[in-house]
């Protein structure tokens, strides 16, 4: 696709709109050049031209700043990148445009999956990551619209409710069978030389090309030791997930060429026919068109079998009467949340009831807002006297002693009869707080402390 073509203006001649989009928030972008105004032998980039425009970078550094990251090797946090900034912008803006850039490595860190394992993420230092949010302000929207209708990861207007939605309306339509594709360590696991082959084939700009292969070969430190990468776009950066898509298209490409019914989201591909043996056969096209990019599927978290048997991104589907397909919170995301609630609710700790809220808060309206979908409204009732139980515990052990107990239910008017029941075995906690004291530990008590309700 033609790249656009970007110029430098006078101030006076500012504020040409860029759509901003990704993980900026979509303001108009000027194009208002940065730093020095001499002109400098560059590489032509007219994209990083357009990218390294003040206004851009202003845009870039406020979505930086609001995704509050950790610092990279150097060990500069946003603060004290934003100072060493004001002084050094000027000298890595120079050997941008001539491309001589080299960015530092990215800092290894690994988080524990929720089923076992470790996810492994490259941190970028704070300016690395400002300069890559700047690219990607300018690149997504020359790239994103080349992209398939079935992709729907870390693209703008587009969210994970509505991936689940489309799966759900192929399933409605009698496709029963879905083929679960799950690819092995993706992210660690992209080919250099055909990311950018496929990047270069969509934006034929030489200084931005060699930037972004500078970004894939930094290399990753872990403990001190710069280890060298020759695969693998490291989560962590703003234009990994960009470039993903960029990688991973052509095979949707070629499934929307063969007519077939999928949903895409980041390296996790759904794709759903109505019988087996046509499963089997997309399944082996998929190794096929995979093994191309040099890529491997997972083949023990991979599947053709029954959709209701299958989750995808944390849902899955039943059979409501009439035949109507309906969406409920997968087994395995409801374990994992009833886990993280037993965690966060332990009745040891030493903390207040008031703590204890506020760290469920963000936990439950988070959890809250992405499940919203399920159509399950028995559950939501079940696990919110689960909750409620489990607090009620935590209160009744912050009280502790018998009397305390009964003049606190008292105050809250329980019956004389209650109190007494209560406080007379007041170590067993658990057996106390059953719905015996829903009346007295109401959920309007709970609402006072700032727990969301789930139902």
């Amino acid at each position: 696709m033609p790249t656009q073509q970007a110029r430098r203006q006078m101030p006076a001649q500012a504020g040409r709109a860029v759509a901003a989009r990704g993980e900026a928030a979509r303001e108009a972008v000027s194009d208002e050049a940065c730093g020095s105004r001499r002109e400098a032998k560059n590489t032509g980039s007219a994209l990083l031209d357009a990218a390294l425009t003040r206004e851009n970078l202003r845009q870039a550094f406020k979505r930086v700043r609001a995704n509050k990251g950790a610092p990279g090797v150097d060990g500069l946090d946003i603060d004290r990148t934003a100072r060493h900034l004001v002084t050094a912008w000027p000298a890595i803006r120079e050997e941008l445009l001539r491309g001589t850039y080299r960015p530092k490595p990215v800092r290894r860190v690994t988080i524990p999956k929720p089923d076992g394992g470790e996810r492994e993420l490259g941190i970028p230092t704070v300016t690395d990551r400002l300069i890559q949010q700047a690219l990607l302000q300018v690149l997504q929207p020359i790239l994103d619209p080349t992209f398939s209708e079935h992709s729907y990861g870390f693209r703008p207007g587009r969210r994970a409710h509505d991936a689940v939605l489309a799966a759900q309306s192929y399933v409605q339509s009698g496709r029963r069978v879905v083929v679960d594709v799950d690819l092995e360590k993706f992210f660690d696991r992209v080919n250099h030389d055909i990311l950018i082959d496929r990047l270069q084939k969509r934006i034929g700009d030489a200084g931005v090309i060699g930037l972004i292969r500078a970004y894939l070969n930094a290399g990753m430190m872990s403990h001190g030791v710069v280890q060298e990468r020759y695969e693998g776009t490291p989560q962590g950066g703003p234009l990994s997930p960009l470039l993903a898509n960029v990688l991973l298209d052509e095979v949707d490409k070629e499934l929307e060429r063969r007519g077939h019914c999928f949903v895409r989201y980041a390296d996790d591909a759904n794709v759903y026919v109505r019988s087996r043996r046509a499963g089997e056969r997309v399944m082996a096209l998929l190794r096929k068109l995979y093994g191309r990019l040099r890529l491997r599927v997972n083949e023990t978290k991979s599947a053709v079998a029954s959709v209701f048997g299958r989750k995808f991104l944390g849902y899955s589907f039943w059979v409501a009467a009439g035949g109507a397909i309906k969406r409920k919170v997968a087994t395995k995301a409801l374990a994992t949340f009833k886990q993280r609630i037993r965690e966060l609710t332990r009745r040891g700790g030493g903390r207040s009831m008031l703590e204890v809220a506020q760290r469920l808060r963000s936990y439950l309206l988070g959890w809250r807002a992405y499940y919203r979908l399920a159509q399950t409204p028995r559950v939501w009732l079940t696990l919110d006297e689960w909750l409620r139980h489990r607090l009620r515990a935590i209160q009744l052990k912050q009280w502790k002693r018998g009397p305390t107990i009964y003049r606190e239910l008292s105050a809250l008017g329980a019956s004389t009869e209650i109190a007494r029941r209560v406080a007379a075995n007041s170590r067993c906690w658990w057996r106390n707080s059953g719905l015996a004291l829903n009346r007295v530990l109401t959920i309007a008590y709970f609402d006072s402390l700032g727990v969301p309700r789930l139902s």
